[in-house]
C-alpha cells in the first residue's frame, strides 16, 4: 500500500513448497500459496538501487576477522563516507537542459542524424534522473532515427543489452535470427541489412524475408564436376565470350563488355588507348586473383549474382572490386561476406579483412557480434586490441563504423563492468577522440575525471574535470573540488564548492559536496539542507546514522537510515541498518535486512566488500530461528497482512533459497526480476509451470499477446491457479469494455476454483473488486473486497474506500483507509490516499504525514499547487 519498493510484492509459487515475490511501485498484490501465482503488479514502478557502501579511505576498523563473530570488520566510520560522484551529464539546471534538448529535437525535424543525436544526449541527461524507462525510450527513438547499418548495430545492440535479463536460458546466439518475441528494433539483421527509412520501425527481415527476386535469365556458364565453377563446356557460349584473361597457365573467359561495365578502369583498360584493347588474351597472372576468383567476376558480370563461391573466392573477388574500383562487385561481395559471419569466431576471422578493404557492412556485422557478446567480447585480446587501441579506432573510422555512440556504449559497458579497468580508460580516451558536439566532450572528459578519481590518480582527475568545466559542464566542480581534497587541499575544495553555491541556483549535489569539507554544525547545516533541496540524496541519512552511531545513539542511527529506505531500497542503505542491528545484538533484524539485500543482488559483498551475505548469515545462523517451509509460508503471511515489504522479501528470500526450482522472486528492479524468473523457469520440472513462467517474463517485457498464448498452452496442460491469473491479467491489459472486463473476472473466479490458499485468493478476489468498481457495479465490488478483508488481504481496504467514496460516502472511505493505516509498517501512500477523503485540515495532516515518511511524493505539491 506504499509506494516505495515493495509496495506489489507477488508470489509466484507453483508448489506450495516455493514461492517469489514481485514488485512493482504501486497497487495490490501479494498472492500466494500451494502452488498459485497472482498477478503482475499495475505498471507503475518504482526503480532499486543498488550501489554499495563507498569507503575507499576508510581507516583500519576495530575487530579481527573471527569466523563466528557478528562483527568480524568492527562498525563504519562517519568520517570514511563519501558520496558517489555521479559518471554522467548533470546540468545545474535539468529542467532548461531537457527543454533546450526538446527544442534541438523539434529543430532537428527530417534530419536524422540530428535526431539519432538529440536522443543520444537524452540518454545521457536521462542518467542523472535514474529512470529506467526513460532511458530505454531515448535508446528506441535513437534506434528509429539510426541512418546507417553502424549506428543501428550499435543502438540495436544497446538496446538489447539492456534487455538482456529478459532472455530465456540458453541465451541464443548473437547474431541467431529473431525469435516471435525479439523486438523488432533489436533484429540483427534489420539493423545491417534492412533498406530502413529513419523514423520509421524497422521491418524485420527474420519474420517478413524480402520477395524472391526474378527468374535470372539462363546462365551462360554451368557447374562442372571438376571445379566449383568453370566456364559453360568452356565453349558452349564461344559466340558471346570474346575475352580471355590468362592466370598462370589457365584461361578464364569473360566477355568483354560485361567486364569493362564493372567500373570505369576496366572501361578503360579494355576499350581505350591501352595495348589490352586490342588482344583478346590479357595476362591477369599477376593480378593477385585466381582462375575462380576471376570466374567469380566474369560470372558477377554476366549475371549480377555471386552464387555459392566459398568465403576465399569471394575475399579475392573483393580485393580485385577495391583495386578496380568496381562498386556494385564491392557491394555484392560484402553483403555476401556479411551475411556468412555467424558468430564471434567468424566475425574474429573475416573483421581484418573487412577493415583492409573497406567493407562497411562486413566490419558491422563483424562488430555487432562483438557488442552482442559484451562485457564477456571485451576480455577477447583481439576484440579489445580492434576496439580500445586507437589503432583499431582509425581503422574503424576508414571503413565508416568509428562513432561517438560506439564508444559511448563501449565506455558504459566498461564502466559498470569495472570502473577502474585500463580498458575503461582507453575507450573513454577514445571516446572523447570522438566527441565533436558541446554535451559530448562534457560528458568525456567528466567520465574520464570519475573513472581516474577511482583509480586514485587525483591530478589526471582534477585536470580532466577542469577540461569538462571548460566545455560548461559545472558538476565537475564537484569533481575538482573531490581531487583537490584528495590531495589534501581541503580548503581549496571548500572555497570552490562555497563558491558554486552562490553563483548557482542552489541543489542538493553542492551542499552535500560541500558538506565533506566542513566540520560540526556547518556540516550537518549542509547536510539538511541537501536534503530538503533534495530527498532522495542517500548519502546525508548515511552519514547523519553513522554519526549517531558513534556517539552511542544506535537506536536513533536505525530510525536515521530507515527514513530513507522508506522510499527507497538501495542495499548500501539496508547494509548500513544490518551493521547497526549487529551492534544492537538484533540478529534477527540484521538477517532479515541481509536477505533483502540478496534479493535485489546475490553477489553483494558486505563489510568493505569483504564479506558475502551468504557467509553471514550462515555466522548468525545460530542467532537466529530457523524456519521450516510451513513457517515460511505462516511467514509470509502474515508480513504481507502487515504490508511489511522488506519482512516479505526476507521470508520470500528464505523460501527461494530453500526451493529454487518450484519458485521465482519478482521485484520491480528489472535485473532481479528477469534472473530470478529465468531461473525459476529453468528449473521448473513440469511443462505447465515452464510456460506459466515465460508468461510472466514475456508479459513484463510487453509481450502481452504471446503471454496470453503461454497462459493458454498451459490450461491445455493442467488447469492451475497461476495460468488462469496470467490469462485474466493478460487480457485486463487494456481498455475493456463491460462484457471483457466481465470476462476476465470469470478468469479469476476460475483462478480461484483451483488449490490456493488465502494469500492468492485474497489477491484474485482484489483483482475482481477493481474490475467491478470499473464497470460501475459498486455493490459486486465491495463484496469482492470484504471477502478478500476476511482473509487478511489488508490491502483491499483501499479498494473497499474508493466503493464508499463513490457512493458518497467519503466519512466511511476516510475510516476504512484508517484501518490500513493501523496495521500497515509501509504506509505514506495509505495516508497520501486517505487525505482524499478527509475535511481541509485531515488532509493538510495526512499529505503532511504522507511527506514525512516519503519526501519523494509529488501528490503533495500539486494538491497545494491547485488550491493556491
Amino acid at each position: 500500500m506504499t509506494n516505495n519498493f515493495l509496495t506489489t510484492i507477488q508470489i509466484y509459487a507453483l508448489n506450495a513448497a516455493g514461492a517469489g515475490a514481485s514488485t512493482s511501485g504501486s497497487g495490490d498484490g501479494v498472492g500466494g500459496g500451494g502452488g498459485k501465482p497472482p498477478p503482475p503488479p499495475l505498471p507503475r514502478s518504482f526503480s532499486v538501487g543498488s550501489a554499495s557502501l563507498c569507503y575507499p579511505h576508510a581507516p583500519s576498523m576495530s575487530g579481527a576477522f573471527v569466523p563466528d563473530s557478528p562483527l568480524p570488520f568492527g562498525l563504519p566510520v562517519a568520517a570514511a563516507l563519501e558520496p558517489a560522484l555521479d559518471a554522467c551529464l548533470r546540468p545545474v539546471d535539468h529542467v532548461e537542459a531537457l527543454a533546450a534538448s526538446f527544442r534541438r529535437m523539434s529543430s532537428a525535424e527530417g534530419e536524422s542524424n540530428d535526431l539519432c543525436d538529440v536522443f543520444l544526449e537524452q540518454h545521457a541527461l536521462f542518467h542523472a534522473l535514474g529512470d529506467v524507462r526513460l532511458l530505454r525510450r531515448a535508446l528506441r527513438a535513437a534506434r528509429i532515427h539510426a541512418s546507417n547499418p553502424h549506428l543501428r548495430v550499435v543502438l540495436a545492440a544497446w538496446l538489447r543489452y539492456e534487455r538482456r535479463e529478459d532472455e530465456f536460458d540458453p541465451t541464443p546466439p548473437p547474431l541467431a535470427p529473431c525469435t516471435p518475441t525479439t523486438p523488432l528494433l533489436e533484429c540483427p539483421r534489420a539493423a545491417v541489412f534492412a533498406s530502413e527509412s529513419p523514423g520509421v520501425d524497422p521491418v524485420c527481415p527474420c519474420r517478413h524475408p524480402p520477395p524472391s527476386p526474378p527468374t535470372p535469365p539462363a546462365p551462360r556458364f554451368r557447374r562442372n564436376t571438376s571445379s566449383a565453377y568453370q566456364a559453360g563446356e568452356e565453349d558452349g557460349d564461344e559466340e558471346t565470350n570474346d575475352l580471355w584473361f590468362v592466370i598462370g597457365e589457365e584461361e578464364v573467359a569473360c566477355e568483354r563488355s560485361c567486364i569493362a561495365a564493372l567500373s570505369k578502369p576496366l572501361s578503360t583498360l579494355l576499350y581505350g588507348g591501352f595495348a589490352e584493347a586490342q588482344r583478346d588474351r590479357i595476362d591477369f597472372s599477376r593480378d593477385g586473383i585466381t582462375p575462380r576468383g576471376m570466374r567469380a567476376v566474369a560470372a558477377f558480370s554476366q549475371h549480377g549474382r555471386l552464387d555459392d563461391f566459398p568465403t576465399d573466392t569471394i575475399l579475392e573477388v573483393l580485393a580485385f572490386s577495391n583495386k578496380f574500383c568496381c562498386e556494385g562487385l564491392k557491394d555484392a561481395c560484402d553483403n555476401k561476406l556479411a551475411n556468412m559471419v555467424s558468430g564471434v569466431d567468424d566475425a574474429l576471422s573475416l573483421i581484418d579483412l573487412g577493415l583492409d578493404e573497406a567493407a562497411h557492412l562486413l566490419v558491422a556485422t563483424c562488430l555487432q557480434a562483438f557488442l552482442r557478446e559484451l562485457p564477456k567480447s571485451l576480455s577477447n585480446p583481439d576484440v579489445a586490441r580492434l576496439l580500445c587501441s586507437p589503432e583499431g579506432m582509425e581503422r574503424l573510422d576508414i571503413a565508416g563504423n568509428a562513432s561517438f555512440a560506439l564508444y559511448y556504449f563501449l565506455s558504459y559497458v566498461a564502466m559498470e563492468e569495472d570502473i577502474r579497468s585500463n580498458t575503461t580508460v582507453m575507450l573513454l580516451e577514445r571516446l572523447r577522440e570522438c566527441a565533436e558536439l558541446p554535451w559530448q566532450k562534457q560528458l568525456a572528459l567528466h567520465q574520464l575525471g570519475c573513472v581516474m578519481l577511482e583509480r586514485g590518480e587525483f591530478k589526471d582527475a582534477q585536470g580532466w574535470f577542469e577540461d569538462a568545466i571548460a566545455e560548461d559542464h559545472m558538476y565537475s566542480l564537484a569533481g575538482v573540488a573531490r581531487a583537490k581534497y584528495k590531495r589534501g587541499h581541503k580548503y581549496s575544495a571548500y572555497k570552490m564548492m562555497n563558491s558554486i553555491t552562490g553563483d548557482y541556483e542552489p541543489a542538493g549535489w553542492m551542499f552535500q559536496e560541500r558538506s565533506l569539507y566542513c566540520v560540526g554544525k556547518e556540516k550537518m547545516a549542509d547536510l539538511r539542507t541537501a536534503t530538503e533541496l533534495d530527498p532522495a540524496l542517500s548519502y546525508p541519512y548515511k552519514y547523519r546514522a553513522v554519526a549517531l552511531l558513534e556517539e552511542d545513539k544506535t537506536e536513533s542511527a536505525v530510525e536515521e537510515i530507515s527514513k530513507v529506505l522508506a522510499f527507497k531500497m538501495a542495499t548500501d542503505c539496508l547494509e548500513l541498518r544490518a551493521w547497526f542491528y549487529l551492534a544492537l545484538v538484533d540478529y534477527e533484524s540484521a538477517v532479515r535486512d541481509v536477505r533483502a539485500i540478496l534479493t535485489l543482488d546475490p553477489s553483494y559483498m558486505m563489510f568493505h566488500g569483504k564479506m558475502h551475505g551468504e557467509q553471514l548469515i550462515e555466522i548468525l545462523r545460530g542467532h537466529v530461528q530457523q524456519w521450516d517451509t510451513a513457517d515460511c509460508w505462516m511467514q509470509l503471511f502474515g508480513r504481507w497482512s502487515e504490508v511489511d515489504d522488506i519482512g516479505s522479501l526476507t521470508v520470500v528470500q528464505q523460501m527461494l533459497t530453500r526451493e529454487p526450482g518450484n519458485s521465482s522472486l519478482r521485484l520491480n528492479c528489472q535485473k532481479a526480476a528477469m534472473r530470478s524468473l529465468r531461473f525459476a523457469r529453468n528449473s521448473s520440472a513440469h511443462e505447465h509451470e515452464r510456460l506459466v513462467y515465460e508468461g510472466w517474463i514475456l508479459y513484463d517485457t510487453g509481450h502481452r499477446e504471446e503471454a496470453l498464448a503461454k497462459a493458454e498452452q498451459s490450461i491445455e496442460i493442467q488447469r492451475s491457479f497461476e495460468a488462469f491469473f496470467l490469462k485474466a491479467y493478460a487480457l485486463g491489459d487494456s481498455s475493456l469494455d463491460t462484457d471483457s472486463a466481465l470476462s476476465v473476472v470469470q478468469l479469476l473466479e476460475h483462478a480461484n476454483s483451483c488449490a490456493s490458499d488465502n494469500l492468492r485468493k485474497g489477491q484474485a478476489y482484489h483483482n475482481m473488486g477493481s474490475i467491478y468498481v470499473d464497470c460501475d457495479l459498486l455493490d459486486e465490488a465491495a463484496e469482492c473486497y470484504n471477502i478478500a478483508l476476511s482473509i487478511k488481504h489488508t490491502r483491499a481496504h483501499q479498494g473497499l474506500a474508493r466503493v464508499h467514496y463513490l457512493k458518497n460516502r467519503k466519512k466511511a472511505a476516510y475510516g476504512e483507509m484508517s484501518e490500513l493505516i493501523k496495521v500497515a509498517k509501509n504506509s505514506a501512500s495509505a495516508y497520501e490516499k486517505r487525505s482524499e477523503y478527509g475535511e481541509r485540515e485531515e488532509a493538510k495532516s495526512d499529505l503532511s504525514m504522507a511527506t514525512f515518511l516519503d519526501p519523494t511524493r509529488t501528490y503533495r505539491y500539486r494538491a497545494a499547487g491547485k488550491n493556491t
